[in-house]
């Protein structure tokens, strides 16, 4: 299609100038083929025309967030069309905005709390506050997005006969006592903990999801995501990495909440991304753990990205949170046995994509007080004065 729009100008050159509306359609021929940089994506995309047989209609709830707008992206250069969900809360439009001009691209800004009617083939269910200060922040609404932005969507799915893949978490084993973690494992859980709106949602929507599966044969897929990081993260999620790659960045010191020694497994984003649409295309529909296994203790991962950063930083030590897992590691065999999946991206090489993309943010915003462990309303910026 390209040489053709070539062909094209080359013999409109040798006639007469463009007109108006020529100029229009190769405009669309252009924009219908491929994302526009922007500077949270500054690289260009490109969006191959499926056929009608091929192509599918696909919602991704919470898709203007950071795993989210991945999904997307991968969804898109695959050709299909792409419906984004999202209310905003801590997704950013700058994640989705260089799609905002392609025909196969809607967003629609809805709270996946109240229903919605829409016709798709498949759905995957990311809606939900993902880092502990947001979660936190109204625990009232993290379990209501869990329990009944669940429930709506497993209603469109059985509506439309759409299947739906739910984004569940490593935060549903708690502070295990089983090491790694094996889908088998049933947990370690505080159900009335401050970290229990986030934990024991994710719990019931994956009971919600069986449920719906054999009373209604409905086709779900569940994913257990561990810690996941990349581009596109929440400058103010105050998780472990953007805090750290952001304090080292501007030279801060590095503040780890206990004594460093709980240790916690780090997934590029596009490994995450690559073991969604696998699960979601595959014929297995129990739950898989999609993580990184190398294991880092938390102090050590601080002195890996001030060592990247070159920072001068010092490291420092807080009170330990409540209910902070000792220690994270999934075990994959699940997925590698059943979608043939194994993470690829080492950390470094993460880590200096993510460095890069932070430095960007800094560049252009300014600076960053990085979030505490407390409850934080993400659309709140916080500066020093």
């Amino acid at each position: 299609s390209h040489g053709l729009r070539r062909d094209a100008s080359v013999s409109k050159q040798h006639t007469t100038p463009l007109t108006a509306e020529d100029y229009v359609l190769q405009s669309y021929h252009i924009l219908s083929t491929q994302s526009i940089p922007t500077p949270t994506t500054p690289q260009i995309l490109f969006t191959p025309i499926l056929p009608d047989a091929l192509r599918k209609r696909i919602l991704v709830t919470g898709g203007a967030g950071f795993v989210g707008s991945h999904l997307i992206d991968r969804l898109m250069t695959a050709g299909h069309e792409v419906i984004c969900l999202d209310n905003f809360f801590t997704g950013q439009k700058s994640n989705i905005a260089h799609w905002f001009q392609h025909p196969n691209f809607s967003l629609v800004v809805h709270d996946v709390v109240e229903q919605i009617k829409l016709e798709v083939d498949q759905i995957y269910h990311l809606a939900c506050p993902a880092s502990p200060p947001h979660y936190q922040y109204n625990p009232i609404k993290t379990i209501k997005t869990s329990t009944m932005g669940t429930l709506n969507m497993l209603g469109l799915a059985k509506r439309v006969q759409a299947r739906i893949l739910l984004t569940s978490t490593s935060e549903i084993y708690g502070d295990p006592q089983v090491h790694p973690q094996p889908e088998s494992y049933w947990g370690n859980v505080n159900t009335i903990g401050p970290r229990s709106c986030y934990d024991e949602g994710k719990r019931v929507a994956e009971t919600m999801m069986y449920s719906y599966r054999d009373q209604a044969d409905i086709e779900v897929r569940v994913a257990r995501i561990f810690n996941t990081f990349g581009p596109r993260m929440h400058p103010n999620d105050g998780r472990v990495v953007s805090n750290f790659i952001i304090q080292a960045l501007q030279g801060k010191d590095l503040t780890i909440y206990g004594d460093g020694s709980q240790t916690r497994s780090f997934q590029y984003v596009s490994d995450l991304v690559d073991g969604l649409i696998r699960l979601m295309n595959g014929s297995y529909d129990l739950p898989v753990n999609l993580g990184n296994p190398e294991e880092f203790s938390v102090k050590d991962f601080a002195e890996k990205i001030r060592d990247i950063t070159d920072s001068k930083s010092e490291i420092v030590f807080l009170k330990k949170q409540t209910d902070d897992p000792t220690q994270r590691r999934p075990d994959i065999s699940t997925a590698l046995r059943e979608i043939q999946w194994v993470p690829k991206v080492q950390v470094t090489d993460g880590l200096k994509k993510a460095i890069e993309y932070f430095g960007r943010v800094l560049k252009e915003g300014g600076e960053i007080i990085p979030t505490g462990p407390g409850a934080t309303n993400p659309r709140i910026k916080k500066h020093e004065d």
